[in-house]
């Protein structure tokens, strides 16, 4: 299932809705202002929080969790010894990791699991300015996550770039 995100993502207190491949709003990315830390919620059509992403205040190196049910279920972190290319480890609390690499301001990266293809993330297959796709590949991957990963990978490149 592919999904559309708008680029415009990181304007604390923006909202936007993420559609589907047919153009079905999915989920709400709601910015919160006012707060002490970069906090975004990713909801459902209803407005239940899907996931909650925060950036961690105290940290050595830029980091993100990802948490649902206000439990942290993932941080995410640039990968220490990384080159040539951006590459970001995703560390969910069952000790799995998913590793992101790519061309990650460009908006052409991929999301895997030992080795296996979970989600691509690509403006390659689109038109439309300041649009991204988060391509997720297998049926049974939990969309939300995914989606929630490549946004918070956008945003520690951007803010690693501005610095």
């Amino acid at each position: 299932m592919r999904y559309l995100v708008r680029d415009r993502i990181f304007g604390i207190g923006d909202d936007y809705w993420i559609e589907d491949e047919t153009g079905r709003s999915v989920y709400l990315v709601d910015g919160k202002a006012l707060r002490m830390r970069e906090t975004f919620e990713i909801k459902d059509r209803e407005g239940r929080v899907l996931i909650t992403l925060r950036k961690k205040v105290l940290s050595l190196r830029d980091t993100m969790t990802i948490e649902r049910d206000d439990q942290a279920i993932a941080t995410i972190r640039r990968k220490r010894l990384s080159l040539l290319r951006n590459h970001y480890r995703v560390e969910l609390v069952d000790g799995t990791e998913l590793d992101v690499s790519g061309k990650i301001l460009d908006r052409e990266f991929a999301v895997e699991y030992d080795g296996e293809l979970l989600a691509e993330i690509s403006r390659r297959w689109l038109t439309v300015r300041d649009t991204y796709a988060v391509n997720v590949l297998r049926e049974d991957a939990d969309a939300a996550l995914l989606i929630a990963v490549a946004v918070c990978v956008i945003r520690l490149a951007e803010r690693e770039h501005e610095d």
